[in-house]
């Protein structure tokens, strides 16, 4: 799985979701913490999107962690302080890197709730949309 895709979906997911799947990696092989999560600053970039460039909108606490698991590191990064929740999350990437994560099954059940979610809720707001025409007098 990408990274991408790997990071997103476990950001979303519930902590306790994350968990699960770190603990049955935590039973299988034995984890280091090479650095452990902490608080950092990380400034957020963003597009605008009439001149489309790039910019620093500010920035935003992030949480991260570092891990090696069997030799193969793992990371994370999320925006809080989870610190439990990105231990976690870095362990599972340790797994992926290495080759050894059987649970990518439940990351897709995990992102298919994720986007009904997203759906249900953009539905929601739709329903409260203006639509502003503009009248122009006929000649």
């Amino acid at each position: 799985m990408e990274k991408r895709r790997l990071s997103k979906i476990l950001a979303k997911a519930h902590a306790a979701q994350v968990r699960q799947m770190a603990e049955k990696i935590r039973k299988q092989y034995e984890v280091t913490v090479i650095k452990a999560p902490e608080k950092s600053l990380t400034m957020i970039k963003m597009r605008d999107p009439v001149k489309e460039t790039l910019f620093f909108l500010g920035e935003v606490i992030v949480c991260e962690a570092i891990v090696c698991l069997g030799g193969t590191k793992g990371m994370a990064v999320i925006m809080g302080d989870d610190f439990e929740k990105v231990l976690d999350m870095a362990i599972i990437d340790a797994a992926c890197n290495k080759g050894v994560f059987t649970d990518e099954g439940l990351l897709v059940e995990l992102e298919k709730a994720q986007q009904t979610r997203v759906e249900k809720e953009n539905a929601m707001f739709m329903q409260t949309m203006v639509n502003f025409t503009t009248v122009t007098p006929e000649a």
